[in-house]
């Protein structure tokens, strides 16, 4: 009887032995820094990389740029004044006076006379040469109808109703501009509105220029 009791434990014995080798062992990690400060703070020597730091070590760099370009980041272009190369027409603004002709007297121009039998026609000027400042007055049959235009490169007039018979024009030289004399080209056009009639002139001041309109 004893002998059974002892040989159950001898038995199971060795079924001991297995079941604690499946059982994995637990270890606790501990985890320190990789540079320890002492108590002066200095740092301990490890593993830890080394940054160099970049404050204290600065690598003194000196530039010299006597004797060389700079460095340019934009393409090099030559400036010139502005207007360079520019041709103004001679035939705008004022001109110098030569001295030639600058006596001569220009007096009254007849510029000719046309037909037409139409209920007006539209009469136009312009300074078809140096636009200096020429003014002149329009009179129609003895009356005034406009007393200043400006001549300029665009043409300008008025509207002309015709009576029957002679119907006079008369332009009226204000002054010679700054360029003497006093210039212009006049266009008269017909109720319908086609050309009829071209004609200029050159006037001293106080001088006019006439042409004649005849309705039948």
């Amino acid at each position: 009887m004893r002998l059974i009791l002892i040989a159950i434990p001898l038995f199971f014995l060795p079924f001991l032995g297995w079941s604690q080798t499946d059982i994995p062992t637990v270890k606790p990690l501990k985890i320190e820094a990789a540079n320890k400060l002492d108590k002066k703070g200095t740092p301990n020597k490890g593993l830890a990389l080394k940054i160099p730091s970049a404050i204290k070590n600065q690598s003194q760099i000196n530039i010299n740029l006597d004797g060389r370009n700079p460095v340019k980041m934009l393409p090099e272009r030559k400036l010139v004044q502005a207007g360079t190369g520019m041709k103004i027409d001679p035939k705008v603004g004022p001109r110098e006076n030569s001295g030639k002709g600058s006596s001569k007297r220009f007096g009254d121009q007849y510029l000719g006379d046309i037909k037409n039998n139409g209920k007006f026609v539209g009469i136009l000027c312009r300074d078809h040469e140096y636009v200096d400042g020429d003014r002149v007055k329009i009179i129609v049959n003895g009356v005034v109808a406009d007393p200043n235009i400006l001549l300029t490169a665009v043409f300008k007039g008025i509207n002309v109703d015709l009576k029957k018979g002679f119907n006079r024009i008369d332009f009226v030289a204000l002054n010679e501009g700054s360029s003497a004399p006093n210039t212009a080209q006049v266009d008269v056009y017909d109720d319908k509105g086609q050309l009829i009639y071209s004609n200029k002139w050159l006037l001293s001041a106080g001088s006019k220029a006439t042409f004649i309109i005849t309705k039948e």
